[in-house]
């Protein structure tokens, strides 16, 4: 008998989606809930009676652990950001019994569901050293916001003993084994230990790693981060303020991982200089706020590589439930390894 789930990834029904959801939430008569968006996760434009919001399905491989850890991120920051000028974070409905989230059943299994507020904003491109310089500073106030709150996971974690921190989920950290190790696993497994880049993987990974280990041996700035904060389509501009959203790689590590993100974008347009006078507005802006030293910055460009990494593990874990393998084989592969021995590690 066949007993394991029938699909990998599913789109579910915005019918579906009513029935399972209108009862949890106070938000008037549902008019329309349409599929909007595939990503890692899958968006959905909800309007009812009361205004429009932004339904979020969340992949299965994302735990109820997982959400309420970024849930409760936003409710310290919603706090902790409620005097800045010039930050703020998108904010979930509550559900009728305050969690925030419900659990559906799915093809796949389990898979969370949250409603945000729906954002009106501009999608900023970053591409003037004004634009560098304010997001660079909301993107300080965020990260000082963030060195202000102490999560109920960690308090949990903190007076837990042996046997209950076995049950207790753990959060993932922002760190090498998650950037760089997990990473190289996985495309090990997905090209063979026998393919011929395997070898130059393992080198160029070890040394990265080594060169992460020393910088940060000196003492970077370290925290809870954004995860994913690339500027991009994780934050909208009102008038002064930013408002950053999307949170779910949210999780302890490096800042200069953070801003990483933003500078990397810039390695799409742009020569040489004006990349460089947009990120020195922008490391303007975020030390109007708050200090980020030499070694922080040094560790940015090396924080890059690791992402493109991550980048890399990423699209393999999506081969077989989302992306199909046709777009991952020799010039998907080739492409990154030009690009890592481009980087001069090895």
């Amino acid at each position: 008998m066949f007993n394991h789930a029938t699909a990998l990834r599913s789109v579910l029904s915005p019918a579906y989606l009513e029935w399972a959801l209108q009862a949890h939430y106070d938000i008037g008569t549902w008019q329309e809930c349409r599929f909007w968006l595939r990503g890692l996760n899958d968006t959905y434009r909800l309007c009812t009676s009361t205004g429009t919001y932004i339904l979020r399905i969340y992949r299965t491989e994302v735990a109820e652990a997982d959400v309420r850890y970024e849930l409760s991120v936003l409710t310290a920051l919603k706090e902790g950001l409620s005097s800045s000028a010039h930050t703020e974070v998108g904010d979930f409905i509550p559900t009728k019994d305050q969690t925030g989230y419900t659990m559906l059943d799915a093809a796949e299994g389990k898979r969370a569901a949250v409603i945000f507020h729906y954002i009106e904003g501009t999608e900023n491109n970053l591409e003037d050293e004004g634009s560098c310089y304010a997001f660079g500073r909301s993107a300080a106030e965020l990260h000082q916001a963030m060195d202000g709150i102490k999560l109920e996971q960690e308090r949990e974690l903190a007076s837990a003993s042996v046997t209950e921190l076995e049950s207790v989920h753990a959060r993932f950290k922002l760190d090498t084994k998650f950037l760089i190790d997990e990473p190289l696993e996985r495309i090990i497994r997905y090209i063979g230990e026998s393919h011929k880049e395997t070898a130059f993987l393992q080198t160029f990974t070890t040394v990265l790693k080594e060169k992460i280990s020393t910088i940060s041996s000196s003492g970077l700035d370290y925290g809870l981060c954004h995860g994913d904060m690339h500027g991009n389509n994780n934050v909208f501009e009102q008038q002064e303020h930013f408002i950053h959203y999307d949170f779910e790689w949210a999780a302890m590590g490096w800042r200069a991982y953070d801003l990483a993100q933003v500078k990397i974008r810039k390695r799409q347009s742009g020569d040489a200089e004006k990349k460089q006078q947009l990120w020195d507005a922008l490391m303007k802006g975020y030390r109007s706020v708050r200090s980020f030293t030499d070694a922080d910055e040094q560790a940015v460009d090396l924080l890059i590589i690791a992402r493109r990494f991550w980048v890399m593990g990423l699209d393999v874990a999506f081969i077989d439930s989302d992306m199909g393998a046709l777009d991952y084989g020799e010039d998907w592969l080739n492409d990154f390894i030009e690009e890592f021995r481009d980087t001069g590690i090895v």
